[in-house]
């Protein structure tokens, strides 16, 4: 039959691999071809391969798929390798404890004496002594201190007093015995080595009744007597003479500022005036406290002739005479009570009881005093019989 001629040629189509095309932006080759790369982009997915295939992971030789970026990320991070410093800093502790060990112990052996080393006071060193040699030591450099007198000022009028008058003083003895003794103190052992300081604190005497008097006879010195109620003893009679108010030493704050004051001159070596307060006092005995003196004691003693008596010796008292020299009535907290001058009475009776020795309680035999005369005086004044107004100082009161 008749020959035909060739058709029209079509592009075979190409294989597929079992996904779909990867669309690459451009336009299409032509029917039935793959469509090419476009103009815009060259990028490629990460996760996708051109082929249209999703990408798989990488795997590790034993089969594990390779951690991503971000499972990495997420990963807590290895723990640090151990310092290799703290091997030796346990090491150096120990070496440090150990010298400081030695050193306690070293101490502890050349520390013998009652004091121990390093020991001061106000100042001054008494460490490694005996307790004798410190309290000396103390003596020496604040006995002059504790012994000068004190100056006060009352009412813009300037005085002095004797520390020994106030009842202060700096017990040397309880100082020592406080600062004596071992001590185990590491911290103070060692410091002693090395030329540490152990501060002591000093001990002070206060004497709280002569403190108070002090206080009170500083009014009376200044030029204003105390105006407390009291009965004197005038022509053989016994007086009242009513009491008002009056200004004295306030006693409650001035004791407290004395004993600061002494406390500081011990420490210091500086005397500074110390001004006193004073406060308008009401006084302490009213008259009807007055006329029970008069009635129980005063009338009494001016009946008569009173005699004291020691052995063969004796000596007698007038009302009008020699009683109103040394006699009167003071306030004793709120109560009027019979007082002596006793170195008025010393004058009086003068070398009378010379020779005559009194047997005392601890077995010791010693001259009458004043506070004996002074004593048999008190009983026979109360008497208003002649035959009793007698008074008898016993040599041997056993």
């Amino acid at each position: 039959g008749p020959v035909t001629g060739p058709g029209p040629v079509t592009a075979p189509e190409p294989p597929r691999t079992g996904g779909p095309a990867l669309d690459l932006g451009g336009p299409a080759a032509g029917p039935g071809l793959p469509a090419g790369p476009g103009p815009s982009s060259g990028r490629v997915s990460g996760d996708t391969l051109v082929s249209g295939i999703p990408r798989v992971p990488a795997a590790d030789d034993d089969g594990r798929s390779a951690p991503s970026e971000e499972d990495h990320d997420a990963r807590p991070p290895a723990p640090a390798p151990a310092k290799r410093g703290r091997s030796k800093l346990v090491l150096l502790g120990v070496a440090t404890f150990g010298v400081l060990g030695i050193a306690y112990g070293a101490g502890l052996l050349l520390d013998h004496a009652d004091v121990p080393n390093g020991t001061t006071v106000l100042g001054v060193d008494i460490g490694g002594t005996g307790k004798d040699e410190a309290m000396n030591k103390l003596d020496a450099v604040l006995g002059e201190r504790a012994r000068t007198p004190l100056v006060l000022e009352v009412e813009g009028e300037q005085k002095t007093l004797k520390p020994s008058v106030a009842g202060l003083s700096l017990d040397t003895e309880n100082t020592v015995r406080d600062a004596s003794g071992r001590d185990y103190n590491p911290v103070s052992v060692i410091g002693s080595l090395l030329g540490g300081a152990r501060q002591a604190e000093p001990v002070f005497k206060v004497d709280e009744e002569k403190l108070t008097a002090a206080l009170r006879d500083l009014t009376g010195s200044s030029g204003g007597a105390p105006q407390d109620g009291m009965v004197k003893f005038v022509g053989g009679k016994a007086v009242g003479v009513p009491g008002k108010p009056h200004k004295q030493v306030d006693v409650g704050k001035g004791a407290d500022l004395l004993e600061d004051a002494y406390r500081a001159q011990v420490a210091t070596g500086k005397s500074e005036a110390v001004e006193l307060p004073v406060a308008l006092r009401q006084p302490s005995v009213d008259q009807k406290e007055i006329d029970r003196a008069i009635r129980e004691f005063g009338e009494p003693a001016m009946s008569g002739l009173v005699t004291v008596k020691a052995g063969d010796r004796s000596i007698p008292f007038s009302p009008t005479g020699s009683l109103p020299k040394f006699l009167s009535m003071k306030p004793v907290n709120g109560k009027l009570v019979d007082t002596y001058d006793l170195e008025v009475l010393k004058e009086l009776y003068g070398s009378t009881f010379d020779g005559v020795l009194i047997a005392r309680g601890n077995g010791s035999k010693t001259p009458v005093t004043p506070q004996d005369v002074a004593g048999a005086l008190r009983e026979a004044l109360r008497q208003t019989d002649p035959a009793k107004r007698v008074g008898v100082i016993e040599l041997d009161p056993r």
